[in-house]
């Protein structure tokens, strides 16, 4: 039996948002009812009148970077294409890159900057089993910070307009409180959000509480496995702090709900009270949430619509319930709801 299989839909393709909307708030919200399978539909901005004073919600503060690298290897002039990954203490990066042909340990690659422009190079140092390299940029750049945003473009995924940047992404496809750079995906529940927003939540005497999780690029990748047991979950580094743990574990004494927002802050946080007793976490998570997942800390969440077969749906419907997320993803279909990274949202309590 293909368990994956019974986490596919059909989705047609004008309902994939292919840009943000003008306004962050104006985007629609779904709001689903565990108590009662209902679903009611409002807008972002209505958010307030749906959490509660003494709630807390829970926020990824994570900062996507230019990651996606475009050039052309300098010895044949083959177009080349890479995504940044993460950097070491010594100065070498750790990317993947793809090019026709087969790229060789020793080779140079030369980047370009948004505009076309040729900035500097990449020694290609050595190929790794995963498939990714490590290579080394030219010194008298700066830090790797600066050399990303020289020559560095937003990565967003292929159903965005097959990947293709334009100067509002820079801003649009990150959070308004983002702040810890690692990410080359935006935790996109949270791109909803705006600071007036957020003050008026304060205002209301909701807690905001801060996390962060650097959101890889397997978080795109689909199950492929015919069992969920079988797919091998990728690894994401996160922080949660013991200011946040406080707050959370306040806001919980009081009666308070604690509200995920989004997938990355609720792997965080289940990942952090695995034991049923929340502590403070650094390191890696791997955490697959999938039947028969028992939730330890997240009492609701704020979420986008995501793509068929992948980790972050089998993770909203073991939350929200199989057959009340199905119907909720059948209905966003025929109330024309706007899909994925850019897309609406919806609130699940």
């Amino acid at each position: 039996m293909d368990e994956t299989a019974h986490y596919d839909f059909d989705l047609p393709k004008e309902l994939i948002a292919q840009q943000p909307l003008d306004n962050r708030e104006d985007a629609r919200l779904m709001h689903i009812q565990r108590d009662g399978s209902k679903i009611d539909h409002f807008h972002i901005r209505d958010i307030d009148e749906l959490i509660r004073s003494g709630d807390c919600l829970v926020v990824n503060d994570t900062r996507v970077i230019a990651a996606k690298l475009i050039g052309f290897r300098t010895k044949t002039g083959g177009r080349w294409q890479g995504l940044f990954l993460e950097s070491d203490s010594d100065g070498n990066w750790r990317i993947l890159g793809k090019t026709r042909g087969k790229a060789q340990p020793g080779e140079k690659v030369t980047l370009q900057d948004r505009e076309g422009v040729e900035r500097l190079t990449l020694d290609l140092v050595s190929r790794l089993d995963d498939g990714s390299w490590v290579v080394r940029p030219e010194q008298g750049f700066g830090s790797t910070e600066e050399i990303l945003n020289l020559v560095g473009r937003v990565p967003l995924p292929n159903y965005i307009r097959n990947g293709n940047m334009v100067d509002s992404d820079f801003d649009r496809y990150q959070t308004v409180y983002a702040k810890n750079i690692g990410a080359v995906a935006a935790p996109t529940a949270g791109l909803h959000l705006t600071k007036n927003l957020i003050k008026r939540l304060i205002d209301k005497g909701v807690n905001i509480a801060t996390l962060t999780l650097h959101v890889g690029i397997g978080t795109f990748r689909p199950v492929t496995a015919e069992k969920l047991q079988d797919h091998t979950m990728h690894f994401e580094r996160g922080v949660l702090s013991e200011k946040a743990v406080q707050q959370i574990q306040e806001a919980k004494s009081s009666g308070g709900r604690i509200i995920a927002v989004g997938t990355t802050s609720m792997r965080v946080l289940e990942t952090a009270g695995a034991e049923g007793n929340l502590q403070p976490w650094a390191g890696e998570t791997d955490l697959f949430i999938r039947p028969p997942y028992e939730f330890q800390v997240v009492d609701a969440m704020l979420t986008n619509f995501h793509l068929p077969r992948s980790t972050l749906l089998v993770l909203i419907r073991t939350f929200g319930g199989d057959k009340l997320i199905t119907r909720a993803y059948e209905e966003a279909v025929a109330e024309k709801y706007r899909f994925y990274s850019y897309g609406d949202a919806m609130l699940i309590s």
